[in-house]
């Protein structure tokens, strides 16, 4: 089945029950992406391990927001 399938099927559902399959669309896009979460995830342990020790260089707030 082809998304202009589903489209055309869609447009004669009744108002809400369009309604519900949009937000549910909508939500599904909004999933994190598991490979991308893990890396950052990965990321920022890397960088606190570093503050941590005294070994990354950082900024003031007053610096990053002048």
């Amino acid at each position: 089945m082809s998304a202009n399938d589903i489209l055309k099927q869609a447009i004669n559902l009744k108002p809400q029950e369009r309604y519900i399959l949009i937000e549910n669309l909508i939500a599904s896009l909004n999933e994190p992406d598991k490979d991308i979460e893990k890396l950052w995830i990965e990321e920022s342990q890397k960088r606190l391990n570093q503050y941590n020790e005294g070994n990354l260089e950082t900024v003031s707030y007053d610096e990053v927001f002048k």
